[in-house]
C-alpha cells in the first residue's frame, strides 16, 4: 500500500511540474500570426528618415567634409572700393557698404572645394576688391588662390587653388527638395575658431532679404557668426545645400544661405567669363493677391502684374503697361513674380521671347528681344525734413500735399513726376499697413490718375469701411514705383 501511494505520488507530481513549465514557458497558447493579424507600420520615406536626428550622424558628416572646408583670407590695398559685409541690418535692406578704410584691409572667411581640379565657392563679399586671396586647407597647406568669377547679386564667388595632388571635395545636393524643419550642419570659421561645426534646422525657404527679384535665401537657426560666410550648409545625407551668408544682428540663431541650385546654375558662365549675364525686360512686378484682383477687378489671379515699365527697356519698346497681367512665356504658364523672373533671367541676353498678357481682360502676345540684367545699384536715401499737411485721408490715414518744385529737389525726385506728395501717415492705419510712407508720392489710385490733392480728395472721398484702394506709389527709397493695395478696416 505504501509502494503504490508513493508511485501515485511520484507521477503526480511530475505532472503538476510538466504544466507548471509549460505555462512559465508560455506555450500553453500558440503566439498569434504577426504577420496575419498585425498591420506593419509604412516604410518611412528617405527624406523623412534622413531628417530624424537619431537616423543620421552629424559627426561622420563633419568628418567626411571638414576636408573640403577652407578658410579664405583676402587683402586688399587701400584705394579698392567699398565691401558688402554679412551682416543684416535691423530689417530687410540692403547689405551695408562702407568706405573703406585708408590703411589696407583683410578680412577672413570661408569656402568649399566642389571639385578635385580645386574650385572654390564662396561669397563675393568675402573676396570682392581682393589683391590677394590665400586659401588655408583642413591640413595645413596654405595655396595662392585665383579668382575666376563672382556674382556680386546673389553674393557668389568662384576662387580656383592648384596642387599637385586632387582636392577632396564636397558633393553638391538639391535645395529646391528641401523642407522647413529638416537638420541642416554648417562647417565654417566664425571669429577665426577654424572649423567650428554647429547644427540646426531649415527655419524658412525662399527668403526674400536684399533683392526682392532675386533672393531666395534658405533660413537656419544653425549657428553662423562673422567668419562663416561663404561656408557650406550641409543637409542630413552630407549634401551641401547652401552657402551661408547673412545673420540677423538682433539675434543669434538667424542665418541666412544662399542656395546651392542657384549657384549651380551660375558656375558655367562663371568658369567660362568670370560673370553673370541674365535676361532682362526692365519692368517691376508684384504677384495678386485677393485684395489687388478685387481692388482693379483682374480676371485672374494667377500670374505677374506690371508695376512699372523701365523707360527705353525692352519692355517699354514693346508696349508693355503698368497693370499688364503677364501670364506666360513662350507659351509655358507663369504662376506668379518669382516664376517669371527666375525664367527671364536664365535666358540669354539678346534672345527673342514672347510673352503671353492679359491687359484690360484681353488676351495678346507680346514679342520682345531680352536686354543685359543692369547691375543692381543702391540709391541712397535723403533725409527730408518733416513737411505740414494739408489734405488729410480721414479713413486711409494718410495726408497728402501738392507735388511742386520745392519738394521735388528736395526729395530728389525723377523729373516730370506728377502726383501728390505724402506727408505724414497715421500709425497702424490702413496706410501705414499698405507700407506707405512720409516722402512717397501717389500717382493712382484705383487706375485713376492723381494730379493734385484735388483729385486725391475726389478719388478717396467715397471710401467706406471694407473698401480697398490700389495705390500706384512711387517710393523714392527704392526708385520704384510700387501698387499697394489699402484696405479699410469693416468697422
Amino acid at each position: 500500500m505504501t509502494r503504490r501511494f508513493l508511485a501515485v505520488t511520484i507521477c503526480l507530481t511530475a505532472t503538476v511540474a510538466f504544466f507548471v513549465g509549460l505555462v512559465v514557458a508560455g506555450t500553453m497558447m500558440p503566439a498569434p500570426a504577426a504577420s496575419a493579424i498585425t498591420q506593419l507600420p509604412e516604410p518611412v520615406r528617405a527624406v523623412e528618415r534622413a531628417a530624424a536626428p537619431g537616423a543620421v550622424s552629424f559627426a561622420d558628416i563633419a568628418e567626411r567634409l571638414n576636408p573640403t572646408v577652407v578658410n579664405i583670407d583676402a587683402a586688399a590695398r587701400a584705394d579698392v572700393r567699398s565691401r558688402r559685409r554679412m551682416l543684416l541690418p535691423d530689417g530687410p535692406g540692403l547689405f551695408d557698404r562702407q568706405p573703406r578704410d585708408p590703411e589696407p584691409r583683410r578680412g577672413a572667411g570661408t569656402g568649399f572645394i566642389i571639385d578635385a581640379a580645386g574650385f572654390i565657392l564662396t561669397n563675393h563679399h568675402v573676396v570682392d576688391g581682393a589683391d590677394r586671396i590665400l586659401v588655408r586647407l583642413a591640413d595645413g597647406r596654405q595655396l595662392r588662390a585665383e579668382a575666376i568669377g563672382a556674382d556680386p547679386d546673389t553674393d557668389i564667388a568662384l576662387i580656383r587653388i592648384e596642387g599637385s595632388r586632387p582636392f577632396p571635395f564636397a558633393p553638391l545636393g538639391d535645395s529646391d527638395a528641401l523642407r522647413v524643419g529638416e537638420w541642416v550642419l554648417a562647417i565654417g570659421n566664425p571669429l577665426a575658431y577654424e572649423h567650428t561645426v554647429t547644427v540646426g534646422v531649415v527655419s524658412f525657404i525662399g527668403r526674400k532679404l536684399f533683392d526682392s527679384s532675386l533672393d531666395r535665401y534658405i533660413q537656419t537657426d544653425a549657428a553662423i557668426n562673422f567668419g562663416n560666410s561663404g561656408g557650406p550648409l550641409i543637409n542630413a545625407r552630407g549634401e551641401v545645400i547652401g552657402i551661408n551668408a547673412a545673420i540677423s544682428s538682433r539675434a543669434s540663431n538667424i542665418g541666412f544661405a544662399v542656395p546651392i541650385n542657384q549657384a549651380r546654375a551660375i558656375l558655367p558662365q562663371l568658369r567660362a567669363k568670370g560673370r553673370v549675364s541674365r535676361g532682362y525686360i526692365g519692368v517691376t512686378l508684384r504677384d495678386v493677391d485677393p485684395d489687388l484682383q478685387r481692388s482693379l477687378r483682374l480676371s485672374s489671379a494667377v500670374g505677374a502684374l506690371v508695376q512699372d515699365v523701365t523707360p527705353g527697356s525692352p519692355g517699354a519698346r514693346a508696349g508693355l503697361r503698368t497693370y499688364d497681367l503677364i501670364v506666360g512665356v513662350d507659351g509655358r504658364p507663369i504662376t506668379g513674380n518669382d516664376a517669371l523672373i527666375q525664367t527671364i533671367a536664365a535666358r540669354e541676353p539678346g534672345s527673342v521671347t514672347t510673352l503671353q498678357v492679359l491687359r484690360d481682360r484681353r488676351s495678346l502676345s507680346v514679342t520682345l528681344k531680352l536686354a543685359e540684367r543692369p547691375a543692381r545699384e543702391r540709391r541712397e536715401a535723403s533725409e527730408p525734413r518733416p513737411l505740414p499737411s494739408s489734405q488729410d485721408g480721414s479713413l486711409l490715414g494718410i495726408s497728402v500735399r501738392d507735388l511742386d518744385a520745392d519738394v521735388a529737389a528736395r526729395y530728389r525726385l525723377p523729373a516730370g513726376i506728377r502726383g501728390v506728395f505724402v506727408s505724414r501717415v497715421e500709425p497702424m492705419s490702413p496706410g501705414s499697413d499698405a507700407a506707405i510712407e512720409r516722402g512717397h508720392v501717389i500717382l493712382e489710385i484705383n487706375r485713376q490718375r492723381v494730379q493734385n490733392t484735388g483729385d486725391y480728395r475726389r478719388l478717396t472721398a467715397g471710401v467706406r469701411p471694407g473698401d480697398i484702394l490700389t495705390m500706384y506709389v512711387y517710393k523714392p527709397e527704392l526708385n520704384q514705383r510700387i501698387l499697394e493695395t489699402v484696405k479699410i478696416d469693416a468697422q
